[in-house]
């Protein structure tokens, strides 16, 4: 896969993270592995075929999980992002529309004193 010229920070921090996720994808195809491994252990009267079968089985199952369950992490955290960059957004214009009313209302004394003032 070729990538656009990058700022090399920015190239490398993007290298470290395929790393890490390459790094994280091959431990959880080891855990599941190792669980399938586990689970045919428990089951003694399988012939060899048979217990690789149920290893592989076992494996694919905990892989697809793992996978709906982090296409589920990334589902939500997408509706969060979306959730609080509305709320951002409404304090952000109600802190707004605070300022500008306590200016006016800064405008408002100002002008009323410089009245006052003239006045005397």
């Amino acid at each position: 896969m070729t990538r656009p010229a990058q700022k090399p920070e920015r190239e490398a921090a993007a290298g470290i993270a395929e790393l890490e996720g390459y790094l994280l994808a091959q431990s959880r195809l080891y855990e599941a592995r190792v669980e399938a491994e586990a689970f045919a252990d428990r089951l003694p009267w399988l012939t060899t075929s048979q217990r690789e079968e149920v290893v592989r089985l076992f494996a694919e199952d905990r892989i697809a999980l793992s996978r709906r369950a982090l296409a589920a992490l990334v589902s939500r955290a997408g509706e969060l992002r979306q959730e609080y960059s509305q709320r951002y957004d409404f304090l952000r214009q109600r802190m707004l529309c605070g300022g500008l009313a306590a200016l006016l209302g800064l405008v408002a004394l100002l002008l009323f004193t410089y009245c006052i003032v003239v006045r005397t």
